[in-house]
């Protein structure tokens, strides 16, 4: 009997201490709860003040940036993505060494927009490109685009006074322009400005062309031009551009006429794309250039002429230019140029005419190799293009090699290339004054590094 009464109390204190222990054990819980509510109270507090301090980029107010381009839609749905950086700040470097086996004097390779010297270490162009891109569905409808361009593309650009009053003012700045967006059906895009023209197929930077050197009709065709344009896409395959120009490569007019350009350009697929350009006006000089002037006679800015020409030249240029692109694959790229300039001192004057085109073909091996070619004829009867009457070829062979693939936005290319033009007549400079030859040929070395958040062509 007494045995089970002491069992009996041991049973009963062990369950007493059980119960104490789980008692504690539960204070000790809740007090770990309530510890936590309060750091969580206190983190949802420091958020909300955070969120105030410093909204979403899709609550902040921001202008939008440029993208003058016909594809810019001014009311697509609404998007969810972050919008494009306000302010895109781009560099780029391009220089080169060439060789003419020609030989020639004063080093001078002929027909050249770019690498127009042999046996030189060559500075192409250095460039800066700031731009702010318009981003509709994020609210940015304004933009602007500026270039700065330094180097011996200026000379060829913006240094020749035939086209420019007064070269110097402008010789570095290749681009500038503003862009508008406006609420119009799928986005009318307008800018004001400086651009780089759409006539030809190749462009200033030589990292978005299949070959280093350019074609004829690059050389040939305008530059820039200086005015207004508008663009707009009907659908995702057909958009179209007008452009009201000081005229080509005028950055200041030298006529009381303005020029005028259609542009259309047809994607059947997104792998072809396929522009058009009619472009017209009086491309004449009408006044006396003044070069490095001194002191203005009239209280005028130093260049500016008031010795006009008479009989005001009054004849029309009209230049019919078309181009295609196809991307068969992604490793195989095909284009085609085709161009027809009729020029005109007077209005009653005999037509001038330069005829032609170039066929192009890109093979990508993989991201580090390519092979390019270029094929060109270019019919110059009265000299317009050349200063000779001649037909001109060339045939131009380009391999590229990406040492790194680096990381996005960055970029360094080695271009090696062979090239060789030829004519019916004997035109090309050789080492002999006097002797001229039908042909030359070059070997060309080209580096070019970009760096920038800007994706795709420049």
């Amino acid at each position: 009997m007494t045995s089970r009464i002491v069992l009996a109390v041991v049973i009963m204190t062990s369950r007493a201490a059980v119960v104490c222990a789980q008692t504690d054990h539960e204070k000790e819980m809740e007090a770990r709860i309530d510890a936590l509510e309060k750091r969580v109270a206190q983190l949802e507090q420091e958020l909300q003040s955070t969120a105030v301090a410093h909204p979403p980029a899709a609550q902040q107010t921001v202008l939008p940036a440029p993208a003058p381009g016909p594809q810019t839609s001014a009311a697509p749905p609404p998007s969810t993505s972050e919008p494009p950086p306000a302010v895109d700040v781009n560099l780029m470097l391009d220089g080169y060494f060439g060789y003419n086996f020609n030989n020639p004097l004063g080093h001078i390779n002929l027909l050249r927009a770019y690498d127009v010297l042999s046996d030189n270490f060559s500075l192409n162009q250095a460039d800066v490109m700031v731009e702010r891109q318009v981003d509709p569905a994020n609210g940015r409808r304004f933009g602007a685009r500026l270039d700065l361009q330094f180097g011996q593309a200026t000379e060829t650009l913006q240094g020749n006074p035939n086209n420019e009053p007064r070269p110097q003012v402008y010789r570095n700045i290749f681009q500038a322009y503003g862009t508008y967006v406006a609420p119009f059906g799928r986005g009318l895009t307008l800018d004001f400005g400086k651009w780089a023209s759409a006539l030809g197929i190749e462009g200033n930077y030589t990292k978005d062309d299949i070959n280093y050197s350019r074609s004829y009709f690059f050389n040939f065709l305008p530059f820039y031009h200086f005015g207004v344009r508008a663009a707009y896409e009907f659908t995702d395959s057909l958009s179209v551009q007008y452009w009201l120009v000081n005229g080509a490569n005028q950055s200041e007019d030298f006529n009381s006429a303005k020029s005028q350009n259609f542009q259309v350009t047809f994607k059947p697929l997104k792998t072809l794309s396929w522009t058009t350009n009619y472009y017209f006006g009086n491309e004449n000089i009408s006044i006396v250039p003044i070069y490095n002037p001194g002191p203005p006679v009239l209280p005028t800015q130093p260049g500016l002429s008031t010795d006009v020409i008479q009989p005001a030249p009054n004849g029309l240029t009209h230049i019919f230019d078309t181009y295609a692109t196809w991307n068969v694959t992604p490793k195989l790229t095909f284009a085609l140029e085709a161009d027809d300039v009729i020029h005109r001192y007077l209005a009653n004057s005999a037509p001038q005419r330069v005829t032609g085109g170039a066929a192009y073909a890109q093979y990508r091996f993989n991201d580090r190799f390519a092979l390019g070619t270029r094929a060109e004829y270019l019919n110059d009867p009265n000299g317009l293009f050349s200063g000779v009457s001649q037909a001109l070829k060339e045939n131009t062979v380009t391999f590229d090699y990406v040492p790194s693939l680096g990381l996005p936005g960055n970029g360094f290319l080695v271009r090696m290339e062979w090239r060789r033009d030829f004519s019916n007549q004997p035109f090309f400079l050789t080492n002999l004054p006097g002797v001229l030859k039908r042909e030359q040929n070059t070997a060309t070395l080209g580096l070019i590094w970009w760096f920038g958040p800007h994706a795709g062509a420049w």
